[in-house]
């Protein structure tokens, strides 16, 4: 036993050859999982287009999880945006996530399933929230309005799945991960977060020679972690944690917005002009989170803010070019 309740599973061949399902495959932590596991002999993974099955539809879940009998049910799915997204569709992303969770989890635990992960958000924890965050934290303060219903229905799967751990014994775990990007990330200018966005600003500015303009005053900090990282802590927390009590997963590391969107046109190459419009929220001062259970259970990130951003670059003017060419 760990503190907090915390219990360690067996690592490696307990688990035998196993079935893994990856709700939302194609997102940017569903295809960071995809990867990971590729090549695995230990576990298949299974997956499931969009077009093929609709999470929103609660009976259509639960027949394919009961086809399909997975071990793991992994929910990488959802509706995610940055402020701009969440503030223009609150009851859609209130919605969308309520029904995708409460579906995959009642379905997973209809079909026999023991084990699953469930991942949370940090802006469930108060806008003014002591730094780092710790999960004693939620539900202490007034949430940021602008991600408040995204954050409810976030919290609502927490406590669905501690709730199905005490009333039917099952094993489901819901991870907290800070603000994730990597390979694979949504670089829509609408809909991106915050670093996201700021990689196809600057790059876009680069080509046109113009100038960016940025929300906020830029002092707002967040912690962020490259995505393959958190998918390598996804795979440890599966073989190692089963408690009701959700996990923080983070660098340990918060960076001001301002000193981002410099290392981003650094990286990019970027030399024009920044204007900041404070006129625009800057969201919580501050999200870090405590990921002392995850440093304490063995596992740490390895991609440094730079070198995650530098591949992300990368992929994402790479997948630009692939998407000219195409259209």
């Amino acid at each position: 036993m760990m503190g907090g309740g915390t219990r360690l599973l067996g690592i490696g061949g307990a688990w035998g050859r196993r079935k893994r399902y990856i709700a939302g495959h194609t997102g940017l932590v569903g295809s960071a999982l995809l990867r990971r596991w590729a090549g695995d002999a230990q576990a298949q993974t299974l997956v499931a287009a969009r077009a093929g099955l609709d999470l929103t539809d609660g009976p259509a879940v639960e027949a394919w999880l009961s086809r399909a009998k997975p071990d793991e049910v992994i929910i990488a799915a959802g509706r995610v945006g940055g402020i701009a997204a969440n503030a223009s569709a609150p009851a859609q992303f209130l919605y969308d996530n309520l029904m995708i969770e409460a579906n995959l989890i009642h379905g997973a635990w209809a079909a026999g399933v023991e084990r699953l992960l469930n991942f949370g958000s940090s802006c469930m924890y108060p806008k003014r929230c002591p730094q780092p965050m710790r999960p004693e934290h939620l539900m202490s303060g007034a949430m940021e309005p602008t991600s408040e219903p995204y954050a409810m229905a976030k919290g609502a799967g927490l406590s669905l799945c501690a709730s199905m751990n005490r009333q039917y014994g099952t094993r489901y775990i819901t991870a907290i991960p800070c603000t994730l990007y990597g390979p694979g990330d949504n670089f829509n200018a609408a809909e991106a977060h915050v670093l996201a966005a700021l990689v196809r600003k600057f790059h876009e500015a680069k080509a046109r020679g113009e100038r960016v303009r940025l929300w906020g005053s830029g002092q707002a900090r967040r912690e962020f972690l490259y995505v393959d990282d958190m998918a390598e802590a996804c795979d440890f927390l599966l073989q190692t944690y089963a408690g009701d009590e959700p996990v923080n997963i983070g660098s340990g590391e918060s960076c001001a917005i301002r000193d981002l969107a410099e290392l981003v046109a650094d990286v990019v190459g970027f030399h024009g002009e920044i204007d900041w419009d404070a006129s625009q929220p800057d969201g919580a001062p501050e999200k870090r989170l405590d990921s002392s259970v995850m440093r304490g259970l063995g596992w740490s990130p390895r991609t440094d803010l730079r070198t995650g951003l530098e591949r992300t670059s990368h992929w994402f003017l790479k997948h630009e070019e692939q998407r000219c060419v195409s259209s």
